[in-house]
């Protein structure tokens, strides 16, 4: 897998797979045995090496953590049917990955080294790769400034991380979410489409109140008005209305989401019809209250395609359609689970088998 790439490959010692627990996996918390790292100084990628999972030695001083220089992102392989191992879409993820790269005035990572990284490391780690259903491995792709000195200005040196972790679903149940009107996720001409670090940790302080109050995440709206959906805390929303499949269009504010796209040409393809437009709270209330919203689901990566149960606003909580009574989103996670497992087709071209 890794032929064409100058790289150092260090194994571990001993595997941590046999004091692991595959029928507990939180998410995030259990790295498998490896990792990798590439370094970026002056003006090229270089220093490529596979080696044991495990802390990284830097500088208290590097840019990343006093000027937020640091993206990344998610993606899944899974155990197919035919027990060959494929990654999900990760071309998508490798050009948003640049996108923000840019976007932060970060480097750039050439192709051969995000995807070939990804199918070396994989390789190494093969049997990390969980065979039940509803459970794969999450790649987390990361780069951050390393530079080891104080100054407000765009690192020299960053290095990119390839991690791994073994994961099961990421939500157990319909989730009760919280239509946010007062902090802001992102806003117009800032960095709402970048997988950047800043991003999420501006929206910890919002969602730890909301969780005070019950609920398991935030419906996010937009800065100058709050009077428009934007989308989650961790992931895409997408509404069912009038029968139509309706969700906020992608702008500077809203991460354009691999799953996302992914149920839109699902949808399409099973003959619903698709909005991407700008999705008002008045609308979504008014259809939960005369009964047009018949569906509400969250849409990413680690969430997949998640029911949303209740949605509170104002002080008021808004009962949604059983989930289970759901035929468009259900038919639409059967389908893009059957791909990604390998149980169906895969029309589209969308699994990296390696």
């Amino acid at each position: 897998m890794n032929d064409t790439l100058d790289m150092t490959i260090t194994k571990a010692e001993q595997s941590r797979l046999t004091v692991t627990d595959f029928s507990q996996l939180p998410f995030g918390k259990v790295f498998s045995d490896h990792m990798f790292i590439a370094e970026y100084d002056n003006g090229s990628w270089g220093n490529l090496q596979i080696l044991p999972y495990g802390p990284i030695p830097m500088s208290p001083a590097i840019s990343a953590l006093h000027y937020g220089q640091a993206i990344f992102e998610g993606m899944k392989a899974y155990r197919l049917e035919n027990g060959k191992i494929s990654v999900f879409r990760p071309e998508k993820n490798f050009e948003r990955f640049n996108k923000s790269a840019v976007r932060m005035s970060m480097p750039e990572i050439s192709k051969e080294i995000f995807m070939q990284g990804i199918a070396a490391l994989i390789e190494i780690d093969e049997r990390w790769v969980p065979a039940q259903e509803g459970y794969s491995l999450y790649i987390r792709p990361v780069m951050f400034a390393t530079d080891p000195y104080l100054g407000v200005k765009p690192s020299d040196k960053y290095t990119f991380a390839l991690l791994t972790t073994p994961t099961g679903p990421y939500y157990s149940k319909a989730l009760k979410v919280k239509i946010e009107t007062e902090y802001t996720r992102a806003d117009d001409g800032g960095v709402g489409y970048a997988k950047t670090a800043g991003n999420y940790a501006r929206s910890l302080y919002p969602f730890a109140e909301a969780q005070k109050e019950g609920f398991d995440q935030l419906i996010w709206t937009d800065a100058a008005t709050h009077e428009f959906i934007e989308e989650a805390g961790t992931a895409n929303l997408i509404f069912v209305l009038n029968g139509k499949l309706v969700t906020p269009s992608v702008r500077s504010t809203v991460l354009d989401g691999v799953t996302r796209d992914t149920i839109i040409q699902l949808a399409k393809k099973a003959g619903v019809e698709v909005e991407e437009r700008r999705v008002s709270v008045k609308e979504v209330i008014a259809g939960i209250e005369n009964g047009t919203l018949t569906d509400a689901f969250a849409a990413g990566t680690a969430a997949t395609v998640t029911p949303i149960g209740e949605i509170g606003y104002q002080g008021k909580t808004y009962t949604l359609t059983d989930p289970a009574t759901r035929t468009i989103s259900a038919g639409i996670a059967k389908s893009l689970n059957d791909i990604r497992y390998g149980l169906a087709p895969d029309e589209f071209g969308w699994n990296w088998v390696l």
